[in-house]
Formats: C-alpha cells, sequence, structure tokens
C-alpha cells in the first residue's frame, strides 16, 4: 500500500509538471502563480481566489433570502457584484488556459470544467429570456454554487485524505458489502414481519410497504438517523430495530479507522524514507535513488533495510 501512495504521489507530480511550459518566460511565472501555492505571489493569488469564492457563495445564498428578494437596491448591488466576480473568475480563467502547456486538456480535465462551470451559468442568463424563462434562469444561476468546489483545489491536505482512501479501498469496500447484506437481510424481514399478514396478504396500514422501502428504513436505523416516517411496530420488528441500532454504532466508526491508519502509516514513510537533498516524501523502502532528483538514498535499500526499526 505504500507504494502504491508513493506511486500515485509520483503520478500527480508528473501530471502537474507536464502541463508546466518548457521554457521560461512569463508563462512559467503565470504559472507558478497560479497552479503552485509555495510561492509568495502563489499564496497571495490563493487567497484572493478564497476571497472570491466565498464571496461569489454568499451572493448566491443571500439571492434566495425573500427578504432581500423585495429590496430592489439591494438586488442590483448583489447583480453588481456578481458580474464583477464573474469578470475576475473568467480572467482566472483564461489565464490558465494561456499559461498550461496543453490548454485543451486541461479545459476537458476536471479541474477545467470547474472552472469553466463557475463563469458559464451566469453568461448563459444573457441568452435566456427573462418572461417566460424565469424559472429557468434562476435555476441556472444556482449553478454558481459550484464555485465551491474551486475551494478544493488550495486544500493541499485533500491530496493526503485521498491517497489514503485509496490506499484503503479494499477495507472499505468490504466494510460496504457488510452494511449492504445486513439492511438487504435485515429490510426484508422487517417486511415480512410488519407488513405481511399470517394469510400472507399485505397489511396496508403497515409503514413497511415493500422491500425497498424497509431497506431504505434499515439504512436509516443503522446510522442512527432515525427521521420516524417508517416506525415498526411489532415486538419482534422492535427487537429488529434495536440490534440494528446497536450495529450501526459499532460499524460507523469502522471507516474512519480505516483512513486514520494509512494516514499514519504514510506519516511515518514521509519520515523515514525522505530525501535529505531534495525532501521529497514517500520513497519507497527498496528505492536506491530519489525520484525526483535522482540522488542516492544513502547507499539504496540496504541502508534502509538496516536503518528500519526491528
Amino acid at each position: 500500500m505504500l507504494e502504491s501512495t508513493s506511486a500515485a504521489s509520483e503520478a500527480k507530480r508528473r501530471r502537474r509538471l507536464n502541463q508546466r511550459p518548457q521554457t521560461e518566460g512569463w508563462r512559467t511565472w503565470l504559472y507558478d502563480t497560479i497552479f503552485e501555492a509555495d510561492t509568495l505571489a502563489g499564496r497571495r493569488f490563493d487567497i484572493a481566489l478564497l476571497i472570491a469564492i466565498l464571496a461569489s457563495i454568499t451572493i448566491v445564498a443571500l439571492e434566495t433570502v425573500p427578504e432581500y428578494q423585495q429590496r430592489s437596491k439591494l438586488i442590483q448591488t448583489f447583480e453588481a457584484t456578481e458580474w464583477l466576480l464573474t469578470g475576475l473568475f473568467t480572467i482566472e480563467y483564461i489565464l490558465r488556459l494561456c499559461c498550461v502547456r496543453h490548454p485543451l486538456r486541461y479545459a476537458f480535465s476536471f479541474w477545467g470544467l470547474i472552472d469553466l462551470l463557475s463563469v458559464l451559468p451566469s453568461y448563459m442568463t444573457l441568452f435566456m429570456g427573462s418572461s417566460s424563462s424565469f424559472v429557468i434562469l434562476r435555476s441556472v444561476r444556482l449553478l454558481r454554487v459550484f464555485r465551491v468546489l474551486k475551494l478544493w483545489r488550495m486544500m493541499n491536505e485533500a491530496d493526503e485524505l485521498a491517497a489514503a482512501v485509496w490506499a484503503a479501498r479494499n477495507k472499505i469496500i468490504v466494510f460496504l458489502a457488510v452494511v449492504l447484506v445486513a439492511v438487504t437481510i435485515s429490510g426484508t424481514l422487517m417486511y415480512h414481519i410488519e407488513a405481511l399478514t399470517a394469510r400472507g396478504s399485505v397489511d396496508q396500514t403497515s409503514d413497511f410497504t415493500s422491500i425497498p422501502q424497509a431497506m431504505y428504513w434499515a439504512i436509516v436505523t443503522m446510522t442512527t438517523v432515525g427521521y420516524g416516517d417508517v416506525v415498526p411496530h411489532t415486538w419482534a420488528g422492535k427487537i429488529i430495530s434495536a440490534i440494528l441500532i446497536l450495529l450501526g454504532y459499532s460499524l460507523i466508526i469502522v471507516p474512519s479507522t480505516f483512513v486514520s491508519a494509512e494516514i499514519i502509516q504514510q506519516k511515518q514513510t514521509d519520515t523515514d524514507h525522505g530525501c535529505p537533498i531534495c525532501d521529497a516524501p514517500s520513497q519507497r523502502s527498496d528505492a536506491t535513488y530519489c525520484y525526483r532528483c535522482g540522488h542516492r538514498l544513502d547507499g539504496g535499500a540496504s541502508d534502509y533495510a538496516s536503518s528500519a526499526p526491528a
């Protein structure tokens, strides 16, 4: 798992370098400012982008408040601010396309589509009528909330969490399979206990109208949410409910335990196998040379084996 995490980190680094311009110049400086947060200019750019995103999301939320919708001047201020932010996001999108080595590849990437969605809804309102299409117009404008996904780009810890989740994917799949089996069995039992009568007919007064409905109840019960829209009335159904609640309390912490263990393991790997020259983390335990700078790692795998704790 540690090797797969290191490989994922290396693949991500290569993808990032593949988009960096090959020659030094204004495009390279612009790329480092926009896509990298290690420089002073990059940190300032990320902070400014963060403020703009939060302001845009706040405006989208405030526009739906009924009290504010009755104040025309306030709505005009919101619209003017929104168009100002749309202009800034448009410039940002164009600059990203200008500084990357493969603009078309970036435009159709995940982050490229997110950047496009952050500006496209506002421009779509210019080509849609304001009378018959008013309802559609409002729904299109609400798509601006996708700008909140741009926050993800500035979270370096998200990469670490994603790598830990991916490393624990097999355990999580097994956990979900166990939950699915428990939900299916308990939902089927509850349908037969609560809805079916002794003669085999369906009780129309029961909340458990079908097996899918009973499985929905099982999921709500196992996650200890308890909406209360579907409730068992027989003593056998209540016993199954109690068992599911106890099972839910014991299972709800399992995925977080898997991910936490992977994060701790990655931290230990970063500390024990870091390159002394470029500080590149997550070196393979059997690596002879650093995957980033090519420096010999203290004599190679034999040194790591001798220095590893017993």
